[in-house]
């Protein structure tokens, strides 16, 4: 295999306005809402043939937000400038950054919703 083994993501959320407003506020960046008459569908920013997986929020009544599924891990130049929005914008810090030997530093915390999410840098 010449790719990344993922994809695509999707995180859950029950609210999705406060879930929305928390990526967008932490990433610095927009989510674009698909159309879906079955659950509610925003893409964090996507560009085919880049580096990286594209994922959503999603909002849909079979599938609840919160720990002890998967895991994002988001890909920052240094996890310390989002972990800094975290908790300004209703996340919580769970461990901070620390290092990981030479595949550089994590963040591990928790979004609105209940999701656990990580940030990794090699900064």
């Amino acid at each position: 295999m010449k790719t990344n083994i993922v994809g695509w993501f999707e995180i859950y959320v029950a609210d999705m306005p406060r879930a929305k407003k928390f990526y967008e506020s932490v990433f610095n960046t927009q989510l674009e809402k698909m159309e879906n008459e079955e659950m509610e569908y925003w893409l964090f920013p996507y560009q085919h043939g880049g580096e990286g997986a594209g994922g959503a929020l999603v909002k849909m009544d079979c599938v609840p937000p919160g720990p002890g599924g998967s895991m994002v891990y988001f890909i920052c130049e240094d996890c310390a400038v989002e972990e800094a929005r975290i908790a300004s914008n209703g996340g919580e810090i769970l461990r901070p950054k620390f290092a990981i030997g030479e595949n550089g530093h994590i963040t591990i915390a928790k979004d609105t919703e209940g999701n656990v999410i990580g940030l990794h840098s090699m900064k």
